[in-house]
């Protein structure tokens, strides 16, 4: 199990990420705008530097929904490694079974 705290602070990310992804689209938008004149550009560029690192959706880790676990992640379960193996072994994941030869 993952620390608590860890695991806290990566949720606070993602509401944050949440919070300001709509505001920090239009920043980016304008600030790659190659038609727009440099200083309009700039000051897009700086208006993003002054937003909250913690709200770049580039700072949120993937982590398992049950153990918190930030390694060895399947996306497409949204869990870790090890979760999957429990799970699929007592035949919770439909379709998955544990190959042995």
């Amino acid at each position: 199990m993952a620390k608590k705290s860890a695991v806290e602070k990566n949720a606070r990310r993602a509401g944050l990420v949440k919070k300001h992804a709509a505001k920090r689209a239009r920043l980016r938008a304008v600030a790659r705008d190659r038609e727009l004149p440099p200083e309009e550009r700039f000051q897009a560029y700086l208006k993003l530097a002054e937003m909250p690192r913690n709200g770049a959706a580039v700072r949120v880790r993937n982590r398992c929904q049950l153990t918190g676990r930030p390694r060895g992640f399947y996306r497409k379960f949204r869990l870790s490694r090890i979760a999957v193996r429990e799970l699929a072994s007592i035949g919770q994941i439909p379709g998955m079974v544990k190959s042995s030869w």
